[in-house]
C-alpha cells in the first residue's frame, strides 16, 4: 500500500469520528447542540473572541467539537493595551497563562480541564524559566509539546495553544 494511503486510512480510522458531523439547523445554539446524544458526532462550532478588539481576526480563538475545546495559541499580550509585557520571557508566560484562563472561562471551563498544551519558544534556551511557572498553572500534567521557533507573532518570547475537555 502506497505511504500516502496508509496515512488516509490511519487518520480516518482514529480521527473518522471527529471528521464527520451531525446536520445542525441553524436555530440550535451552542448549548443545544451540547445536549445532543454524546455519542453522536458534533459539529465543529467557531466561536469569535470575546476580545472587542479580536472580533475582526481571521481565525477563531476556539473551536468547539462536542465537548472538546481547541484553543488558539496565545502570547503575552496584555489585551487591555494590545501590548506584550515587559520583563522577558517569565512575564510572557503568565500573561499568556493568564490569557489562555481567560479564554477558557470564557466557555465555562478552567486550566483543569487542559489535557494537551503546545509550546512554541523563541528560544530553547528560556525552557527552564518557562517550565517552572507552567507547572504552577497545570498540576495535573497534560500532554505536552515543546519547540522553539524564531519570529513568533509580535516578536513575542512564547506562545502557547491548548486543548481543553469539559467534564461531565
Amino acid at each position: 500500500m502506497a505511504p500516502f494511503i496508509k496515512i488516509l486510512v490511519i487518520f480516518i480510522f482514529c480521527f473518522g469520528s471527529i471528521c464527520c458531523t451531525d446536520t445542525v439547523t441553524t436555530t440550535e445554539t451552542a448549548s443545544e447542540v451540547n445536549k445532543l446524544d454524546s455519542t453522536a458526532v458534533k459539529t465543529p462550532i467557531f466561536h469569535r473572541s470575546h476580545e472587542p478588539r479580536k472580533q475582526s481576526a481571521p481565525f477563531s480563538d476556539v473551536v468547539q467539537i462536542g465537548e472538546l475545546y481547541l484553543l488558539s495559541g496565545q502570547i503575552g499580550m496584555d489585551h487591555s493595551t494590545r501590548e506584550l509585557v515587559t520583563g522577558g520571557i517569565e512575564a510572557e508566560t503568565r500573561q499568556t497563562l493568564e490569557n489562555i484562563k481567560s479564554v477558557l472561562q470564557q466557555h465555562n471551563l478552567d486550566m483543569r480541564d487542559v489535557v494537551k498544551a503546545t509550546v512554541i519558544l523563541e528560544s530553547i534556551t528560556d525552557f527552564e524559566a518557562f517550565n517552572a511557572i507552567y507547572t504552577t498553572y497545570f498540576p495535573q500534567r497534560p500532554a505536552r509539546t515543546t519547540f522553539a521557533a524564531k519570529g513568533l507573532a509580535k516578536g513575542a518570547k512564547i506562545e502557547i495553544e491548548v486543548m481543553a475537555i469539559r467534564s461531565k
